[in-house]
């Protein structure tokens, strides 16, 4: 159950609505608003000192107006210690050097950003006010557009929306203003995009041309196959340099979607020269995926044909700045079949 949870929560987080997450988290609120109130009333004197500038300092000095993802102007302290993240990026904070306090443990659980997170508490999913209240944050970062939750959330803390599926430098640039960080993801993405570069050349240098499409599938339980758009994988292949999404993709991502599901006769539609399978955390979805790859809709897929298929775990291929280190270097081994 632990990890069918956690694939819901990787695939479908994208998706949801702010009705289906207040379906989700409705009674949680309800139960913390109380708590939140009731700290409010005297005993969350501490929660109020950690927003305090330093001695010696203004109030303007130690804090910034930040305009969040949805719009609410927030004051935020410059320089946060004790953040929460609640999104599915989180390692994108451990590329700026940033140990939070709280994190949606969901999101780096099985991921290769995992043992940087080690420390951080788990404030879960939905987001549980509760136990952000315990971790007395002066700073956290909602990912979702939830204004339900965040008029909850933002009682205990200035709190901010940020899009976890936005693009890999709007998410770090973004983070580096709010995290007192801009040097650093200036630095980082310098580098990551240099490391870009050199390996779209090395790959085109092996023979994939520029004008060769690809696209990503994965399974959920229930034999629901998905065609992934704008987040993980997808978003290094679709990069500048990198490959084309077929017509139907194209469309998805131009809509702003993470991902689309489709039927099993749809495959060849979506389906580009090289496709990319990401296996799924589900044993149920597992077995499924196995079977589509046996059947005759994915049998006579040209790219099958050829042998252009590669797999990746659903877990590896990430969104966050780890991650996408990470599927730089392993890209250029699957698509040249080198060591």
């Amino acid at each position: 159950m632990k990890k069918a949870g956690k694939w819901l929560t990787i695939l479908m987080a994208a998706a949801l609505t702010t009705g289906a997450l207040s379906a989700c988290g409705g009674q949680n609120n309800n139960n913390a608003t109380g708590q939140v109130e009731e700290a409010n009333k005297g005993g969350n004197e501490s929660s109020q000192e950690s927003a305090k500038p330093d001695s010696g300092g203004t109030s303007q000095d130690a804090t910034q107006s930040y305009e969040d993802w949805t719009g609410h102007t927030v004051e935020v302290p410059k320089q946060p210690q004790r953040v929460i993240f609640h999104g599915e990026t989180t390692g994108d904070l451990a590329a700026l050097g940033v140990s939070p306090v709280g994190i949606m443990l969901s999101s780096v659980e099985g991921t290769l950003s995992e043992k940087q997170f080690q420390d951080a508490e788990d404030v879960g999913f939905p987001f549980n006010v509760e136990k952000a209240v315990e971790l007395n944050p002066d700073l956290i970062i909602f990912g979702n557009s939830d204004e339900t939750q965040y008029g909850t959330i933002a009682k205990v803390a200035p709190t901010v929306t940020f899009d976890t599926f936005g693009s890999l430098d709007e998410r770090l640039t973004k983070l580096g203003q709010l995290l007192g960080k801009q040097e650093e993801a200036k630095q980082w993405l310098e580098a990551y995009h240099k490391q870009e570069a050199a390996m779209w050349k090395a790959i085109r240098d092996g023979g994939i041309g520029e004008d060769e499409t690809a696209t990503v599938f994965t399974m959920y339980p229930g034999n629901r196959l998905f065609a992934m758009a704008n987040t993980g994988l997808s978003q290094i292949l679709y990069s500048e340099g990198g490959f084309k999404p077929t017509p139907l993709v194209q469309e998805a991502l131009d809509g702003g979607q993470g991902f689309v599901e489709i039927s099993f006769e749809k495959l060849p539609e979506y389906a580009g020269d090289h496709l990319f399978l990401l296996t799924p955390v589900d044993g149920e979805a597992v077995n499924e995926l196995k079977e589509l790859e046996k059947g005759q809709v994915w049998s006579g897929l040209e790219a099958v044909k050829k042998g252009n298929v590669y797999t990746f775990g659903l877990l590896e291929a990430y969104s966050d700045a780890l991650s996408r280190e990470w599927l730089i270097q392993q890209l250029p081994k699957a698509l040249l079949k080198s060591e």
